[in-house]
């Protein structure tokens, strides 16, 4: 198998909700990089079977991976690059997995934390980190406060996740405020509910890549993505490289993102 796989990807369809004015619609349209890149970091317990490893070597070697597609974003001038690292249904697996991966976000916190400060990468944990112990809450308010004033790239780490529970909790925060008298429930609009989810001062995802071979999106930042390009491919992610995310770029770069609008309408704000 080559270093990314077979790359294949569905149609985009109808995207932009028309909410969009024309100067922001042909900003869009003419963006050859996406500015915000989500990836689901899928295959590192079969990257490690097929080597005959235990699954806890194929994490330990998918966060090498993530230090080359961070520094690759970097690189190319992505503003946001968000990596699913543990979904809320993650805690289904079996408990010792879950303890060491515990553990290796703790220890790659530790590991990572100067580098990323160095080079200007403000990391920002996504999901409901209630349920991790409180040395590693700790860990991460220490490190997201260390790196607040970064802005090079800002790194969104997905940890206890899912896009159904982002989307609840924006409910839930709406109607409280409901309760309270502070808004009517005519208030509560696409607009008000994304100022309420994860990432809600970052923009909307452009590109979602899916490595591992499998072809669905996991409950993963289900309405910041809903607008996304997606690219699948069969590459495992610890052999997700450099040539890999630029692969997954020119196909980016390669679509016709129509926003809703007909070909010849996106050809006339290209021009």
């Amino acid at each position: 198998m080559s270093s990314t796989g077979n790359l294949t990807s569905p149609e985009s369809g109808n995207t932009q909700d028309g909410t969009a004015s024309a100067s922001g619609l042909a900003s869009l349209v003419n963006q050859s990089l996406p500015r915000h890149v989500a990836i689901i970091m899928d295959g590192n317990g079969r990257w490690a079977q097929a080597q005959g490893k235990p699954r806890v070597m194929g994490h330990k070697a998918g966060v090498k991976a993530v230090r080359r597609a961070v520094s690759t974003a970097r690189a190319l001038g992505i503003k946001s690059l968000t990596l699913f690292a543990f979904s809320s249904e993650n805690w289904r697996r079996p408990d010792k997995e879950v303890s060491l991966l515990m553990e290796l976000f703790m220890t790659v916190l530790k590991r990572e934390l100067k580098l990323l400060d160095q080079n200007g990468v403000r990391l920002n944990i996504i999901g409901d980190i209630s349920r991790f112990s409180p040395r590693l809450q700790k860990q991460i308010a220490e490190a997201e406060a260390r790196t607040a004033g970064n802005e090079d790239l800002i790194l969104n780490v997905a940890a206890n996740y899912g896009g159904r529970w982002d989307i609840v909790q924006a409910a839930q925060t709406l109607a409280q405020k409901v309760e309270t008298g502070e808004i009517t429930s005519n208030q509560i609009t696409e607009e008000s509910l994304s100022q309420h989810l994860c990432m809600q001062n970052q923009g909307e995802v452009d590109l979602m890549i899916r490595t591992g071979g499998d072809f669905r999106i996991s409950n993963f930042v289900l309405w910041q993505a809903a607008y996304a390009e997606l690219v699948f491919t069969d590459t495992l992610w610890p052999d997700f490289d450099e040539q890999a995310f630029h692969e997954a770029i020119a196909i980016f770069a390669g679509r016709q993102r129509r926003f809703g609008l007909t070909g010849s309408q996106i050809e006339d704000l290209r021009a």
